[in-house]
């Protein structure tokens, strides 16, 4: 991770004043050093009430019982989706790459996780609410933000998440690092596997997603 990223803050203080301004009557927010934290203990009842009143320019996760907010997309970011989008597409027509995908995650499914893009089979959000069950997704996806909490959001905590879930497999691409790493076999709340590959590299997904990913693109879109 670079000085810079590491440096950035989590949210602009007007998008933290629209924040506060929204908040339930039992929600406390506080701004310190670039980040939003809540003064007491957050329920996921009053979290999803704090979500649904949320600004359009904010995205809001609950992460280990605490309120964690995530960066909004760049371009490059927007394009590894798209790139992602017509891989899986290519091999697997029946599937689909659902973008901003709320699941329920974590242990007694008590988390709750945006994903950048959640792969399913075309027509598994029918009927679904804001929130999601994990059941009947192949693979969660994440593609690192230039966000200080990018480390431990999502390659420490989301992979214990979605593992706990049952997600057979999380597909992490990681821009600070310029890899790829395919978490699979979840078992006792973790993944067994997690190898990591190079941008440029031929990467293979494994079951229920079996689709093989050219990476070479990536390169494109190194920042």
């Amino acid at each position: 991770m670079t000085p810079s990223t590491a440096e950035r803050p989590q949210m602009s203080a007007e998008d933290f004043e629209e924040l506060a301004g929204a908040a339930p009557e039992n929600v406390h927010l506080e701004f310190v050093d670039g980040r939003v934290r809540t003064k007491d203990p957050l329920s996921v009842e009053d979290f999803e009430e704090l979500e649904r009143r949320a600004p359009e320019t904010v995205r809001l996760e609950y992460i280990n019982g605490k309120l964690e907010v995530k960066a909004m997309p760049d371009g490059n970011h927007r394009e590894i989706l798209v790139w992602l989008q017509e891989q899986c597409m290519q091999h697997r027509p029946e599937l689909r790459v659902y973008g901003e995908s709320g699941v329920r995650t974590e242990a007694y499914r008590k988390g709750r996780a945006r994903t950048d893009a959640a792969v399913a089979p075309k027509g598994h959000f029918t009927g679904h609410g804001e929130w999601s069950g994990s059941d009947g997704i192949f693979m969660a996806v994440e593609i690192t933000s230039h966000d200080r909490d990018t480390h431990q959001r999502d390659r420490v905590d989301k992979p214990v998440g979605y593992a706990a879930v049952g997600i057979p497999v999380y597909l992490l691409i990681d821009r600070d690092n310029s890899t790829v790493v395919v978490y699979s076999e979840p078992k006792n709340g973790r993944y067994q596997r997690s190898p990591s590959y190079p941008w440029g590299a031929t990467v293979v997904l494994p079951s229920p997603v079996d689709v093989i990913l050219d990476t070479q693109e990536l390169k494109d879109y190194a920042d």
